[in-house]
C-alpha cells in the first residue's frame, strides 16, 4: 500500500473525508476506489458511495479477499444508514467470517456491530442482548467502544432502564472524544438527548402532561394501575394483561382509565369501542358482552362496576389508575415516528421495523404524502422517504405495534 492511500485512509479513520480526497481523488485503482467510496459515504452522497465501493470490489483480485471483504462492510453500513433493512444480512456475516479468517480483528468486530445494529433498529432485542454480553469492548478501538456503548444504551432504553442508559452513554461520550471523529461524538450527544426529551404523555384524573423516560420507567415499577397505549397493555409493577388482539376491549379500558375516578357513560363507551353514533339496545347489548369479557380479564388488577350513569373502573390494591400514552397521538404515528429520526426511508425497511406488510406501508405513505406530512425522492427501488423531525417527540422510544382493528 502506498504513502497516498496510507494517508487517505488515516484521513478517513480521523472523520476527515475531504483530506481523504484531497489524496486520491483522481486515482482509480480498487483500494483508492474502495477509500473515495467510504470518503463519500462520511460526505452523505450514499450513491456515489455504494457505486464506488462496487467497483472496488470488482476491481480487487482474487487473492484479495480480504479487501473485497471490507468492501461489503462498508456497503452495509451504507445499507444502513440509508434504511435498507432489507440488505442480505448473510452477505454481512460472510464478509465478517473473512476478515475473522484472516485476522481483521478491527474489520470484524465492526461488521459485528453493524449487524447488531440492525437488529436493534427492528426491535429484535432479545437476539441483541444476548450476542452483546458476550462482547468484550476492552480491546476494541476508541471508535468501536463507542458504538458499543451506543447499543447498550440503546438496548437500555428500550428495555427502560434509565441508569443504565445514561451510565452507556456517558462511556460512549468519552470513547468518542478520545476518538476525535465529530460525527460520532454529534451522534451520541444525539442520542443521549433522548433521555431529556418527552417518551410518553400521562393521562390522570382529567390532566395530561409529558413524560420523560426515567418517569416511565418510575411509574411502571409503582403499585399504579397503568392503561398503556403505548403497548396496548394494563398493568402494575407486577402484572402485564396484554389487549394487543383485543382492540375493543382495550378502548373501553382506556376509556374507563382516562375518566378514572369517576364513571363513563353508556353511550360514550359506545361510541369509543363501537364507533357508533347512537346507543340503541343492540349496542347496550354488546357492550354488557365486552364489559363482562374485559372484567374477567382485568379481575388480577381491578373490577368493572355499574353505576347510574355508566361504568366505573375500581382498581383492587392500587389507589390509583392512569393511562399512558403516546407522545404524538394520531392516524399512522408509527411510520411518522421512524420517520421523524431525519434519515430517509424505504417502504421495506419501514414495514420490516413496523412487522406489516409493504403494501400496507406504502398506502399510508402515499395518504401521508397526501396530507402533506412525508416527502419521497427517487423513483422505484431507489425511492425513499422521510419528514423533518417533529421538535419534542422520542423517535425511537416506545413505540408501539400496530393495533389491530376490529
Amino acid at each position: 500500500m502506498d504513502s497516498l492511500i496510507t494517508a487517505a485512509a488515516r484521513a478517513l479513520a480521523a472523520g476527515d473525508p475531504l483530506g481523504a480526497l484531497k489524496r486520491i481523488a483522481l486515482r482509480d485503482d480498487a483500494p483508492a476506489l474502495a477509500l473515495r467510496g467510504i470518503a463519500m459515504a462520511q460526505l452523505g452522497d450514499l450513491a456515489r458511495a455504494k457505486f464506488l465501493l462496487r467497483s472496488a470490489a470488482r476491481a480487487f483480485g482474487p487473492k484479495e479477499a480480504v479487501a473485497r471483504a471490507r468492501c461489503v462492510v462498508a456497503e452495509a453500513e451504507i445499507a444502513l444508514a440509508s434504511r435498507e433493512l432489507g440488505w442480505p444480512p448473510k452477505v454481512l456475516h460472510a464478509a465478517r467470517a473473512t476478515l475473522e479468517e484472516h485476522g481483521d480483528k478491527v474489520n470484524a468486530a465492526h461488521a459485528q456491530y453493524l449487524e447488531i445494529r440492525r437488529l436493534l433498529l427492528i426491535g429484535h432485542l432479545d437476539k441483541v442482548e444476548q450476542v452483546v454480553a458476550k462482547l468484550d469492548p476492552t480491546p476494541f478501538s476508541p471508535a468501536l467502544r463507542a458504538a458499543h456503548e451506543l447499543v447498550v444504551a440503546g438496548i437500555a432504553m428500550r428495555r427502560l432502564k434509565t441508569k443504565a442508559a445514561s451510565e452507556a452513554l456517558i462511556r460512549a461520550r468519552q470513547a468518542a472524544q478520545q476518538a476525535g471523529i465529530p460525527a460520532l461524538t454529534a451522534e451520541v450527544e444525539s442520542a443521549a438527548l433522548l433521555l431529556k426529551t418527552p417518551a410518553a404523555r400521562l393521562i390522570s384524573r382529567g390532566e395530561d402532561r409529558p413524560l420523560l423516560l426515567e418517569e416511565v420507567e418510575t411509574l411502571l415499577s409503582s403499585k399504579t394501575v397503568v392503561v398503556d397505549a403505548c403497548r396496548y397493555v394494563v398493568r402494575d409493577a407486577n402484572t402485564t394483561i396484554s389487549l394487543a388482539r383485543r382492540p375493543v376491549l382495550f378502548s373501553l379500558a382506556r376509556a374507563l382509565g382516562e375518566a378514572w375516578p369517576g364513571d363513563v357513560p353508556r353511550a360514550v363507551l359506545v361510541a369509543r369501542a363501537f364507533r357508533a353514533k347512537s346507543a340503541d339496545e343492540s349496542y347496550r347489548a354488546r357492550l354488557r358482552v365486552e364489559l363482562g369479557r374485559l372484567r374477567t380479564v382485568l379481575r388480577k388488577l381491578a373490577d368493572v362496576k355499574a353505576t347510574k350513569e355508566g361504568f366505573t373502573l375500581v382498581p383492587r390494591q392500587s389507589r390509583e389508575v392512569v393511562v399512558l400514552a403516546r407522545p404524538v397521538e394520531e392516524e399512522h404515528a408509527g411510520v411518522l415516528a421512524f420517520l421523524a429520526d431525519g434519515e430517509s426511508w424505504s417502504s421495506s425497511a419501514l414495514a420490516l421495523a413496523l412487522g406489516a406488510s409493504q403494501r400496507t406501508v406504502q398506502r399510508v405513505l402515499d395518504s401521508l404524502a397526501e396530507a402533506g406530512k412525508v416527502q419521497s425522492f427517487g423513483y422505484g427501488r431507489a425511492r425513499r422517504w422521510m419528514t423533518p423531525p417533529v421538535p419534542g417527540f422520542t423517535t425511537t422510544l416506545l413505540l408501539p405495534a400496530p393495533l389491530p382493528s376490529d
